[in-house]
């Protein structure tokens, strides 16, 4: 029997490994979560609305793997947690996080999602407030979509002639905080949400449930993440940025931005 000469086995054990960790590094991109959109039994509103959300240009921006574990906070009826689950496969996972608000306002699709059919390796996460409750580390993506915003939101009432404050925005740096701790080193956030109207203040901005891309990207990286790029595949220049996003005319057509940060490495 020939032997192989040592220096030829090593080589050929090299690229062996190289191959494998080719492999497990392949990144979910477009056709991986077009394939996703295509396949079957998926719910008809979630089809309906795949045109206006574009998820196979905000999915790979989070630069996942299959086996990833990924977040969809504040997930409501959970349309980007079912796509997120079918890219990253049975070995990863998708949390639909939720608080009551937001698990109230998607109920209808959290019945229809999960009732009598397999939406993928989801697990369902409903905690208080903005208490994620994530651990440390424990993420290789997060994603918010259209509810960034609503950490500004300051409770208001009408006192007979105009509406006025009469409470407090959430407590955005223990938001952020968290979601910087529960990624792990190098793990990505990416943010869509309804642009705002530069000429407006903050204040005036959030009551009509948006936020100013520029102001958005201050406070996320005031809190030590990156910026690392951003997306225009969800811009409509012709939304009207001085009306709220419910008008009925203009909801699901608004202007977003698509910011994507990062957790510095080690």
């Amino acid at each position: 029997m020939h032997r192989l000469p040592s220096i030829v086995l090593f080589l050929l054990l090299h690229q062996i490994i190289l191959a494998g960790s080719s492999l497990h590094a392949a990144t979910i991109d477009e056709a991986t979560v077009l394939a996703a959109m295509a396949k079957s039994g998926r719910l008809a509103d979630d089809m309906q609305r795949d045109a206006r959300s574009r998820p196979e240009v905000v999915i790979p921006l989070l630069n996942l793997e299959p086996g990833s574990t990924v977040v969809d906070i504040f997930g409501s009826g959970g349309y980007y947690s079912e796509l997120l689950a079918s890219v990253v496969g049975d070995s990863g996972e998708a949390i639909l996080h939720n608080n009551p608000g937001f698990e109230a306002w998607g109920i209808n699709g959290l019945t229809d999602r999960f009732d009598g059919r397999d939406p993928g390796n989801i697990t369902r996460h409903t905690r208080s407030g903005i208490n994620l409750d994530l651990g440390q580390e424990t993420l290789d993506g997060a994603l918010i979509v259209m509810a960034f915003h609503d950490l500004y939101v300051v409770p208001t009432r009408y006192d007979g002639e105009k509406y006025v404050p009469v409470g407090n925005p959430a407590n955005v740096g223990y938001f952020l905080e968290q979601v910087y701790q529960a990624l792990k080193p190098g793990g990505r956030f990416v943010v869509v949400d309804h642009d705002g109207d530069p000429a407006a203040d903050n204040f005036t901005v959030s009551e009509l449930h948006r936020i100013l891309e520029s102001f958005a990207k201050q406070e996320i990286e005031a809190r030590g993440f990156r910026y690392v790029t951003k997306s225009e595949a969800l811009r409509k220049a012709s939304d009207d940025r001085t009306r709220i996003v419910f008008d009925e005319d203009i909801q699901g057509r608004t202007d977003r931005f698509v910011l994507v940060f990062e957790k510095p490495g080690n």
